[in-house]
């Protein structure tokens, strides 16, 4: 099992994704997820990729079959308990599921043989989540291929660290998580993500806050 994307929850996507632009990042297609309720702009790199999720329709959010995955509360903003990220994990190899229990989450916007399974955990820690028909965004097929060549010269998602404000013990997810080299989560003071880009050779970073709850280091 391996780290496919990541999400951060935002209510302004453009000024987001102007941020990661001006760092020398360039973004991939947008998507729409209908019947869910929300849309994405995505930042690919060889291995993974940085989602910026936001709300579009709060009825779809909050409706029967999406209320369940926690995303309205997770992208609405109102509540300071919810971590607004996301983890998407992928199989490291051929008929692997996923490593922690889950349940079975079927969008209207995938084909019906699809499904995405999440994690059993609460809303203070990220929405845990695998795609067992995800695969390296260096390995789409041509049709599907995304730009992960990027000025800055970024290459890979190489370590992914995720503060949690709350205090409760945490759930098989994410004591999973912690088990996968490159992750770690941790208790703190506010909800934030820190990725490494490249092993952080460079010993550079950029704290994106207050726009995004996210410092990159590369």
């Amino acid at each position: 099992m391996q780290t496919d994307h990541i999400f951060i929850g935002v209510n302004d996507h453009r000024q987001g994704a102007e941020a990661l632009k001006a760092l020398g990042l360039v973004e991939g297609t947008p998507n729409t997820h209908p019947g869910q309720g929300t849309a994405n702009r995505r930042f690919f790199l060889r291995n993974a990729f940085i989602e910026l999720l936001y709300l579009t329709d709060e009825a779809e959010a909050q409706s029967q079959l999406t209320a369940p995955t926690r995303l309205y509360d997770r992208l609405k903003g109102d509540d300071a308990h919810a971590a607004p990220f996301g983890v998407c994990f992928r199989p490291s190899s051929e008929g692997e599921a996923p490593l922690f229990p889950v349940w079975e989450y079927r969008p209207q916007y995938l084909p019906a043989a699809l499904k995405v399974d999440v994690g059993q955990a609460p809303v203070s820690e990220p929405m845990w989540f695998f795609l067992a028909f995800a695969n390296r965004p260096d390995e789409a097929p041509i049709e599907r291929a995304q730009p992960f060549e990027h000025p800055n010269g970024f290459r890979e998602m190489t370590a992914v660290r995720i503060t949690t404000p709350a205090r409760d013990a945490f759930s098989a997810a994410a004591h999973c998580a912690n088990q996968l080299q490159g992750f770690a989560m941790v208790q703190g003071d506010e909800h934030l993500i820190e990725v490494e880009i490249d092993h952080g050779a460079s010993g550079q970073h950029r704290d994106f806050r207050p726009l995004l709850p996210m410092i990159m280091r590369w």
